[in-house]
């Protein structure tokens, strides 16, 4: 009998042929040829899978997304159901941050993205923004909660602040993300700041070091 194709294998294998050449040469570089030989396979093949330049581009970043997402949530499961706040904040951070070759790959992908997206050279859908979105949701989950703040608090105030501060710190991650990529940091330098910030955000707090970075 012949052989079933695994159609998700081969959507793995182009998705991470086409974060290769996107990590050398920017989303400009990846072409249904350039992914093509980068997989080796046929261009017709990597077409069947992703009809349009637009449903590859996604599908690309879509795997960049879960790939991350799958690492967070089993580092953050390690930490067990009611984590400390401050702990949880600085595993959730370093979790983004470049602090090895396959973050910094992620990293690099996801900016090129970001690129595109602030110039316009590839319109990409809102739903690419949920990610952030519920990044600045958990974070302000764990601050309300260093600050002892329940969802049924009535104190508009104080929603507020935990809301301004979780979109602060939402902001901090990626920009020190940036910085590393860029070499303006080192990743020990950057998990530094990402400590201060939270600090900041928090007061100071005995140092203890995250399982998982």
């Amino acid at each position: 009998m012949p052989r079933l194709a695994d159609h998700d294998a081969r959507r793995r294998q182009i998705t991470d042929a086409a974060r290769r050449v996107i990590v050398r040469g920017g989303l400009e570089a990846a072409t249904f040829q350039a992914v093509a030989a980068e997989a080796g396979i046929s261009v017709r093949l990597v077409q069947y899978y992703f009809g349009t330049k637009k449903e590859f581009l996604l599908g690309t970043l879509k795997s960049v997304i879960d790939a991350m997402a799958f690492r967070f949530v089993e580092q953050f499961e390690s930490l067990g159901a009611e984590p400390d706040p401050r702990f949880a904040l600085r595993t959730i951070g370093r979790a983004l941050l470049p602090l090895d070759e396959v973050r910094r790959d992620e990293a690099q992908v996801l900016a090129a993205y970001q690129a595109a997206r602030l110039t316009g050279s590839q319109p990409l859908p809102s739903e690419t923004l949920a990610p952030a979105r519920l990044l600045v949701e958990t974070l302000a989950e764990h601050i309300g909660r260093a600050r002892g703040y329940s969802a049924g608090d009535d104190a508009p105030e104080k929603q507020a602040a935990i809301a301004l501060d979780a979109d602060l710190l939402s902001v901090v991650i990626p920009g020190l993300s940036q910085s590393v990529l860029s070499n303006f940091h080192t990743p020990e330098r950057a998990a530094e700041l990402l400590d201060h910030a939270i600090d900041r955000l928090l007061g100071p707090a005995e140092r203890t070091s995250p399982r998982e970075e």
